[in-house]
């Protein structure tokens, strides 16, 4: 069947436009004029009449975790609390509402710098306000630190005796017992608290998070979901929905493992690239070298300018890392790494460089985040080749916290995307979602203005970082295909691409471009299928 979309304006490439485009069979055929694709169409062919509105490629999450996402929209969400009070009245409200929470409650979302009351960490006494029977471990926005409830610790058999594992610790009070904060690995302890969900409840909260996607915009997503422990769960639940023809958009795997021995065995008995097809795949080895800037775990290099005596987290040590790099290469296996301090920066370079060993970058590896960075880093990252997987969007909080982290000199060399780009390093985007919402636009503009919603800071954060809405659309799109060696199948609307695309409320070209995060998605289409359609948003005949 052809489809054939007029009207319109399509983004090509950068200072190129059309107003038509004609699919068949899910790829695009041909691009041009409107009367020249009418001219050219079958007569029954479906024709999509997008009113003069921008067209762009659909949008490619270069880094996310969809599944935490589905679980974010189908429970607690403490996002946007402005004290440890309301966090307390929300969790009280939602057991008082969800009497299945009486099992144990997980919950993600808040940060304390959004507090009005203390700007403080949770701990177990404020959880404890909630419940002292029900277990509830309570993870902050960015995933590596969170909070546990005595109920929890003592499920859990965590005391002050407890050894603190390797990789992340959990914190003391002065008379040696636990206050219930956890950061990293420290996380792991308490997995076993709380049951866990069904695979058909976590099969219900992806759908969930994949109706949302596609309704910002998202017809490709590269996600961090599967890895050791989760018994291969992930894999069967988004086969399954891809045999089902239930997966509306392209699903790229990023597969953490944090044990050399798990991923060997991983590469002897399940990974088999083989199985990849058009929406389903199997990606990189995904690894954490570090923690987050906002919860004070990312590795620097330094102390933490308002911390001293802490420089963050080691999440995997150096012999780790080295050993699950060497066996990603020699068996043909990219690697990204979650870098954010200076210091994780500067040790996963050096574990790139062994294993590569003077050759290119033909794997693609990569850095995800890759924030915190000095003109040298900047520079070998280049070099190298090396991938950077960044979210800009961090820059609405980060460039609030960055400098008080870090220092001025440091902060005026990170989150330096468009300088990587210049450099050499093949730049794609994402939202690292739900630690960020993963509507792309809010993401793209602050790409392009380096400020918050607010228009903080004025002038923007290290504003020569500034991109243009070209460069940050083609960083969000082609630049993501890239990321997964896609680059000659999707990310441009161009003939023999696939047909993945989405029409705009406005043109992001045009406008004052801090409007360009308030974006609406009005129509989305994966692989020539409209999956998503805003109502009275397009005209579709045929």
């Amino acid at each position: 069947m052809q489809t054939a979309v007029v009207n319109a304006k399509i983004y090509v490439e950068e200072g190129r436009f059309a107003s038509a485009l004609l699919i068949e069979n899910g790829v695009i055929q041909r691009v041009g004029e409107t009367a020249g694709i009418l001219a050219e169409a079958d007569r029954n062919a479906q024709v999509i009449d997008a009113g003069g509105r921008l067209v762009l490629p659909g949008m490619n999450d270069s880094h996310q975790h969809l599944f935490n996402l589905g679980r974010r929209l189908s429970t607690l969400n403490l996002s946007g609390a402005r004290s440890i009070d309301e966090i307390v009245e929300r969790g009280r409200k939602f057991i008082a509402e969800h009497p299945e929470a009486c099992s144990g409650l997980r919950a993600a979302g808040w940060n304390q710098d959004y507090f009005t009351d203390e700007k403080r960490l949770l701990n177990r006494f404020d959880l404890d306000r909630i419940s002292t029977e029900i277990p509830l471990v309570f993870r902050r926005i960015c995933g590596h630190i969170g909070a546990a409830n005595t109920a929890a610790l003592n499920k859990a058999g965590i005391t002050g005796q407890t050894p603190q594992p390797e990789g992340g610790r959990f914190g003391l009070l002065p008379d040696g017992t636990p206050d219930g904060i956890f950061n990293e690995h420290a996380l792991d302890m308490l997995d076993d608290v709380i049951p866990p969900e069904t695979e058909e409840q976590r099969l219900n909260q992806v759908l969930q998070a994949l109706d949302y996607a596609v309704s910002v915009g998202l017809t490709s997503v590269q996600s961090n979901d599967a890895g050791q422990g989760d018994g291969g769960q992930i894999f069967r639940i988004m086969r399954r929905l891809c045999d089902e023809g239930r997966l509306p958009l392209r699903y790229r795997h990023q597969v953490s493992f944090s044990s050399p021995d798990a991923f060997r065995e991983y590469l002897a008995n399940e990974y088999d690239p083989e199985i990849n097809d058009d929406r389903l795949a199997v990606g990189p080895l995904k690894l954490f070298k570090d923690g987050s800037l906002g919860a004070r775990t990312a590795l620097l290099r330094n102390d933490y300018c308002d911390d001293p005596g802490n420089h963050g987290v080691e999440a995997l040590s150096d012999a780790e890392m080295d050993a699950l790099c060497d066996l990603a290469q020699r068996h043909g296996v990219q690697v990204v790494t979650h870098v954010i301090g200076d210091g994780a920066v500067q040790k996963t370079l050096d574990t790139y460089e062994k294993v590569l060993a003077g050759r290119p970058n033909d794997l693609r590896h990569g850095l995800v985040h890759c924030q915190i960075t000095d003109r040298a880093q900047l520079e070998r990252i280049g070099r190298l080749g090396i991938l950077t997987l960044a979210q800009p969007v961090f820059i609405h909080y980060d460039s609030h916290i960055v400098e008080s982290r870090v220092g001025h000199d440091l902060a005026q060399t990170s989150y330096a995307f468009k300088t990587l780009a210049k450099l050499g390093s093949p730049v794609s985007f994402g939202t690292d979602s739900p630690v960020e919402d993963c509507n792309p636009f809010p993401c793209i503009a602050a790409a392009v203005n380096r400020q918050d919603p607010d228009g903080l800071p004025e002038g923007g954060y290290v504003p020569s970082e500034r991109m243009s809405v070209a460069q940050a659309v083609d960083c969000y799109t082609a630049g993501s295909a890239y990321a997964e060696f896609c680059e000659t199948r999707k990310g441009r609307l161009k003939p023999g691409f696939w047909a993945d695309l989405i029409v705009v409320d406005r043109d992001i070209f045009e406008i004052d471009s801090h409007l360009i995060g308030q974006t609406k998605v009005l129509l989305t289409m994966t692989d020539g299928e409209v999956v998503y359609q805003r109502p009275n948003g397009v005209e579709k005949k045929g």
